[in-house]
C-alpha cells in the first residue's frame, strides 16, 4: 500500500487554504491560551464571592469539561459539515461567552455559564484545526503544520499563567474573560478562504454525546471532589455508554476505532504524557514558591524560557517529523522528558536555574512528542474517522491535564511523598517534590515502553482512504 500523499480527496489543496496557515496558529494560541489564564486569578475570584476552594474551582472544571466534549462534537460534526461553518459558530460563541463573562462579572452563576460558553466554542478550534489540517494538506506538510501548532500549544499553556497573573494583578480578574476577542479578527479570513465542503449526511447522537459527556464529568468531579459517588457515576455512564454506541446506528463514537489496536496505545500514551506535563505545570510553581520564597513574578520568569523555547523547537519537531519519521521524534521527545524530571527531582534546593534549565528540556520535549505523536495518529486513522477520533484524541489530552492534576494535588496536600525515597535529596522540605516528580518521570519511561511495544521502529502506513 503506499503512502497517501494527499489525505483529501474532495477538496483539493490550493493556494487559498495554505494562506489560511497563519490564521490557524493565530487561533489555536487564543484557544489554549484560555486553559490555562484563570488558574492564577482563584483566589481573587474566591474573595470576592467568598467561595471555598471546592466552589471556585468551578471556573477551571467546568471550563475543562465542555472543552473537552466539544472538541469530540465539533470533530464529529466535522465529518457531517463544512469546517468552514463548524469554526464560524465555534468562533462567535467563544467571542459571545467572552463578552457575557465580562458584563456578568459581579454575578458567580454568570460567571460559570461564561466559562461553559468559552469552553464549547473555543472547543471548536482545536477540534477543527486539526481536522482541517489532516484533510487539506499533504504528508509532509502535515508535519510540519503540526511542529508549529504544537509549539503554540506549548507556548500557550506555558504563557498562560504568566499573562493571567500580570493581568489579574494589574487590572481586575475579569478581564480575562476578554482575552479570547482577538479571535474574531480571524473570523472574514476563514470565511474567505476555507473551501465549500460538500459533506455527506448523518446525524449526530445525542444520547451518545451526553453519556459520554456525563463519564467526563463525573471523572473530573470525583478527581476534584473526592466522592466516590462521581466515579460509581462515572462508571454506570461509561457502561450505558458503550452498550449505546454498539447497538446506535449512527453512534457518537464509531467503536471500530476502538478495534486499533494503535489508536488505543495512542489515546493512553496522550492522556500519561499531556498529564504528566500538565501536573507539573502545578507542582513547579508550588514548588519555587516553598521551598525557594520565589514570588509569582519571578516563578513566572523561571518558567517563561521553556514556554519560548517550544515555539523555537515545536518547528523543528515538525522538520525532523518529516525528515525522520514520527516514530524517532516520539522517542527523541519522551527521552528529554524524563531526561527533564530526572534533573528536576534531583536539582530541588540547589541553584533555582537548574530548575528553569530542566523545563526547557520539558517543553523541547514536549513539542517533539505531541508533533509526532498526532501524526502517528493521523497516520493510522482511516478517512471516514479522521474527525471523531482526533477528537477523541484531543479530548483524552486535555482532560488528563485536570484529572492528573487533581490526583497529584491531592497526594501533594495529604503529603504521601513526604519521605526520603530520592538517593539524592536531603533537604526534608524537598522529599515531597523530589518523590513526586521522579514518579512522573517513571511515567513518562512506560509511555515510551508502550509505545515502542505497540508501534515499534517501523513508520506506520498511512491508510489509503478519502476522507
Amino acid at each position: 500500500m503506499k503512502p497517501v500523499d494527499n489525505a483529501v480527496t474532495h477538496v483539493p489543496v490550493n493556494s487559498d487554504i495554505k494562506k489560511s496557515v497563519p490564521w490557524i496558529y493565530y487561533v489555536i494560541f487564543f484557544a489554549v491560551l484560555n486553559e490555562s489564564v484563570f488558574n492564577v486569578s482563584t483566589p481573587n475570584i474566591a474573595q470576592q464571592f467568598n467561595l471555598d476552594a471546592a466552589g471556585v474551582s468551578w471556573v477551571v472544571t467546568i471550563f475543562f469539561i465542555v472543552f473537552g466534549m466539544g472538541m469530540v462534537i465539533f470533530g464529529k460534526l466535522s465529518d457531517m459539515y463544512s469546517i468552514k461553518k463548524l469554526i464560524t459558530i465555534g468562533i462567535v460563541v467563544y467571542s459571545l461567552g467572552s463578552v457575557v463573562g465580562f458584563a456578568l462579572q459581579s454575578w458567580y452563576p454568570g460567571v460559570i455559564i461564561s466559562r461553559a460558553l468559552q469552553g464549547a466554542g473555543g472547543s471548536a478550534i482545536p477540534a477543527l484545526i486539526f481536522v482541517m489540517v489532516a484533510r487539506f494538506f499533504t504528508a509532509n506538510e502535515r508535519g510540519k503544520l503540526f511542529g508549529i501548532i504544537t509549539s503554540t500549544v506549548s507556548f500557550a499553556v506555558g504563557i498562560g499563567p504568566v499573562l493571567g497573573g500580570y493581568i489579574a494583578g494589574t487590572f481586575h480578574w475579569a478581564f480575562l474573560f476578554l482575552i479570547p476577542l482577538p479571535v474574531l479578527v480571524a473570523l472574514p479570513f476563514f470565511r474567505k478562504l476555507l473551501p465549500d465542503e460538500q459533506r455527506g449526511a448523518g446525524k449526530l447522537d445525542i444520547v451518545g454525546a451526553v453519556l459520554l459527556g456525563i463519564v467526563v464529568a463525573m471523572l473530573i468531579l470525583f478527581t476534584t471532589e473526592s466522592a466516590w459517588i462521581y466515579l460509581l457515576a462515572a462508571l454506570i455512564a461509561l457502561i450505558l455508554f458503550i452498550v449505546h454506541i454498539r447497538r446506535a446506528k449512527e453512534p457518537f463514537v464509531d467503536p471500530a476505532l476502538f478495534v486499533n489496536p494503535l489508536y488505543r496505545t495512542g489515546l493512553i500514551i496522550g492522556f500519561l504524557i499531556f498529564g504528566t506535563v500538565m501536573s507539573i505545570m502545578f507542582v513547579i510553581p508550588l514548588m519555587l514558591n516553598k521551598v525557594y520564597g520565589l514570588s509569582a513574578e519571578n516563578i513566572g520568569l523561571i518558567m517563561f524560557p521553556g514556554a519560548i523555547s517550544a515555539v523555537v523547537f515545536g518547528r523543528v519537531a515538525g522538520n525532523m517529523t518529516v525528515k525522520r519519521g514520527s516514530h524517532y521524534v516520539v522517542y527523541l521527545g519522551l527521552a528529554l522528558i524524563a531526561l527533564s524530571l530526572l534533573l528536576q527531582s534531583s536539582s530541588i534546593g540547589l541553584w533555582v536555574w537548574y530548575i528553569g534549565a530542566a523545563l526547557i528540556l520539558m517543553y523541547i520535549g514536549f513539542s517533539f512528542m505531541q508533533t509526532a505523536l498526532t501524526e502517528s495518529v493521523t497516520q493510522i486513522l482511516p478517512g471516514h474517522q479522521i474527525g471523531v477520533g482526533m477528537g477523541l484524541f484531543n479530548m483524552t489530552s486535555t482532560i488528563s491535564g485536570a484529572v492528573v492534576t487533581a490526583l497529584v494535588a491531592k497526594m501533594m496536600e495529604q503529603e504521601l511523598f513526604a519521605f526520603p525515597l530520592h538517593p539524592i535529596l536531603s533537604d526534608s522540605r524537598a522529599y515531597m517534590y523530589g518523590n513526586m516528580i521522579l514518579i512522573l518521570c517513571f511515567i513518562v519511561v512506560a509511555s515510551a515502553l508502550l509505545y515502542f511495544f505497540s508501534f515499534g521502529k517501523k513508520q506506520p502506513q498511512p491508510v489509503n482512504e478519502p476522507v
